[in-house]
């Protein structure tokens, strides 16, 4: 952090029992307690407001939302200027100091300009060899296609990021962009839940479908498998400004989802080989269908087709990509992915499996199978934990316990406790998963499994005389 005067400044460390103030971390050399450099204090959050309202020349905002605490292990805030010019653009904010936008993954290696919405001459300033709007052009390996939408969304940061540059940091504005098309060029970070790698990538285009058009080896890069996946992109100077590991929360999995690192450059022997599985042909031989009538070892026929694999390490590894069907436009198919429209988990669940037993290909009972194994045994039998080692809270003052008073109310306030995790979280996946076990006629294992959970759920909810036993009932 920094001084008034402009200076950095360095923390101070207090013990949190004896207030004995010191330049190191861990234990107190007076006492043992632990040294901190947090404490807990009072703020005028109005006059803060106000005063960095005066600092930035803004008008009050109708609402500005904070944090409920600060989860990081030295509890730095960010500056309350940043969430004013947020508020002022109408922006959310992820818990690394960024904003970014979902997307699902969509695979491309090929694309006609008319198809992403930019004009041929501004394609060829970023370095594509392109004539015609109609012309099939193939991606470069780090370039992105996004929605209208996620584009929209990204212009608000763009002009979030200029006010930034301008009112606090008393620089130049850096992007100017006041349209989609000024984002054309315009350098991204894309990262996949769960990880803490990022990939810079560069926007070329925009379609109305809502999804992230990318070459497979960039949401390879990601650690996705492609297709169907939703990832998120940010704006690179929105990760280079406002991305700080301090603002990360100190518990486990605190540093997931943040990019701790970015992968500048794409090498494609160094991403993950299912990639290296695409085929780049422009047709499959004769050879090749009459051995699927035989049912032949896959691997058998791996030298009928040519694969990605086959040119890692030369010069053509990225490029020079074929296609063996063409599309009149690529997004032609449904706008939006089923997954958003279905608002329920048991909703998405029903159409995979309404799909599933329609393609002859593909076996219904195996995905019912995989469905509850995967998905909700582990669900049913995670909320059960929940349910039974949970805290407790007051309906009133909000304090938690780990375990019930003695008095059964609230310690401080008096007031009755409720339960943080409820029977309806508990069994909401188990008459589902009941009924598909039934009509799938599912593995005797796996029906047994969720008979016993059943079991487990009824002896807890559904038990006969529930009235208040004392010490002498049992005397």
């Amino acid at each position: 952090s920094h001084c008034a005067c402009g200076g950095r400044t360095s923390p101070r460390y207090v013990c949190q029992a004896c207030g004995r103030i010191g330049e190191e971390d861990g234990r107190c050399k007076r006492c043992g307690g632990w040294v901190k450099p947090s404490r807990i204090w009072s703020v005028d959050i109005r006059k803060l407001y106000t005063e960095a309202l005066k600092r930035l020349n803004e008008r009050e905002l109708k609402l500005l939302k904070g944090v409920k605490a600060l989860m990081s292990r030295d509890k730095i805030p960010e500056p309350i200027e940043k969430g004013i010019l947020r508020a002022k653009h109408d922006l959310s904010l992820f818990k690394d100091g960024t904003t970014r936008y979902d997307l699902t993954d969509m695979p491309l290696t090929h694309f006609k300009p008319s198809e992403v919405n930019v004009d041929v001459s501004r394609l060829r300033d970023l370095g594509y060899d392109v004539s015609d709007p109609e012309e099939i052009v193939e991606l470069a390996v780090q370039d992105i296609i996004l929605s209208k939408d996620a584009g929209e969304y990204l212009l608000r940061v763009s002009q979030f990021i200029d006010d930034l540059l301008v009112k606090f940091y008393d620089l130049p504005p850096y992007y100017r962009a006041k349209s989609l098309d000024d984002l054309i060029g315009v350098l991204v970070i894309g990262l996949a839940p769960h990880t803490s790698a990022g990939v810079l990538g560069r926007i070329i285009g925009f379609t109305s479908t809502s999804v992230c058009y990318a070459h497979p080896f960039f949401h390879a890069a990601k650690r996705r498998n492609c297709d169907g996946d939703e990832d998120c992109v940010m704006l690179l100077m929105d990760g280079l400004i406002n991305f700080s590991r301090s603002y990360l929360p100190d518990r486990r999995g605190g540093r997931m989802d943040a990019p701790l690192v970015l992968t500048t450059q794409i090498n494609p022997r160094e991403i993950d080989s299912e990639a290296h599985n695409i085929d780049i042909c422009d047709r499959y031989p004769l050879e090749f269908y009459e051995a699927t009538l035989s049912y032949t070892n896959p691997k058998d026929v791996k030298p009928l087709i040519e694969t990605v694999e086959s040119r890692l390490g030369g010069d053509m590894e990225c490029s020079g990509f074929r296609f063996t069907h063409d599309v009149s436009d690529i997004s032609l198919g449904p706008r939006v992915s089923s997954y958003k429209t279905l608002e329920t988990m048991i909703e998405k669940m029903k159409a995979q499996l309404e799909l599933a037993k329609k393609i002859r290909a593909v076996d219904a009972r195996d995905v019912a199978e995989r469905i509850i194994n995967t998905h909700f045994i582990r669900d049913l039998r995670g909320n059960l934990r929940a349910f039974g080692t949970q805290t407790v809270r007051c309906s009133k003052c909000n304090s938690k316990y780990r375990r019930v008073p003695l008095t059964g109310s609230c310690t401080r306030c008096g007031n009755r406790l409720v339960l943080t995790v409820h029977e309806g979280s508990v069994r909401k996946y188990l008459e589902t998963s009941l009924k598909i076990a039934s009509e799938f006629d599912l593995a005797s294992y796996t029906r047994r499994r969720l008979e016993i959970i059943e079991e487990e759920v009824a002896s807890i909810f559904d038990g006969g005389d529930k009235r208040q036993m004392e010490l002498v009932d049992f005397m």
